[in-house]
């Protein structure tokens, strides 16, 4: 969506070893906004983005309007049944259906034949590698690799939203991973008291809300109780109006 960082450049970079031609769309999408959430307000800055874009080689940008994706009497949306009702999905209701809904598009319009998506917003990533494969494209989905600032915040373009005094509270989103992380290492295998210790950390930090903490399967999004084999971790907070999430994979 545009306001690009460098996990966006990393994607792009990525990209360029992979194809022959490489495509970058920005888009606003609409459809994945709910109600009182920021699309007015998201942060924009296409001429900086096209630069970026120049920087590391990109052979062509797509920019559509609203218009463009979303004509007159527009009626038609991409659901999925079951990966959308975990994680991000049970407080933003409407947004994998528009996310689903205008990648679908983006891949008619665009034809891609390799398409990379970051791995900080894990759930998307799993939801268009189901569509794919529910929907027979002959595409083939790459993840790219969390980029992190200098502390640990996992870099996104809502980072913006935070004031001074509420940057250095963010960093107990990567902080409460690595707790968990090494609570694993040393032979904890209850998610419920990973997810008590991860919690209690989060809440001594005044000002940040959390919206979910899980240990659930990596595939089908399900939490689980017990870390046997590769775990994912997710968690999101609030801080003010920035809303942000995390992940890591807990393997014991």
């Amino acid at each position: 969506m545009g306001f690009l960082h460098e996990g966006h450049l990393s994607l792009l970079k990525q990209g360029r070893r992979l194809g022959d031609d490489l495509i970058l769309s920005i888009f606003v999408n609409p459809t994945q906004f709910g109600e009182g959430e920021d699309l007015d307000s998201y942060p924009q800055d296409m001429e900086k983005d096209l630069n970026f874009a120049r920087g590391v080689g990109v052979d062509a940008v797509f920019t559509p309007t609203r218009e463009d994706i979303y004509g007159k009497r527009y009626q038609t949306y991409v659901k999925l049944a079951q990966l959308p009702n975990h994680l991000c999905g049970i407080s933003r209701p409407v947004h994998f259906r528009g996310v689903a809904t205008v990648v679908t598009k983006l891949f008619n319009i665009v034809q891609p034949h390799i398409a990379i998506f970051g791995e900080k917003d894990y759930q998307q990533l799993a939801i268009i590698r189901q569509l794919v494969r529910d929907l027979n494209y002959d595409i083939d989905i790459r993840g790219g690799a969390i980029v992190r600032e200098p502390d640990g915040l996992a870099m996104s373009s809502r980072n913006a939203y935070l004031t001074s005094k509420q940057r250095p509270m963010a960093r107990c989103l990567y902080e409460s991973l690595q707790k968990a992380k090494s609570m694993v290492k040393n032979g904890e295998k209850i998610t419920a008291s990973i997810i008590d210790l991860v919690t209690s950390f989060i809440e001594s930090h005044s000002g940040v809300d959390i919206d979910y903490i899980s240990v659930c399967d990596p595939e089908t999004l399900e939490d689980i109780d017990r870390i046997e084999r590769p775990m994912l971790m997710a968690i999101a907070v609030n801080i003010g109006k920035c809303h942000l999430i995390d992940n890591m994979i807990l393997s014991p």
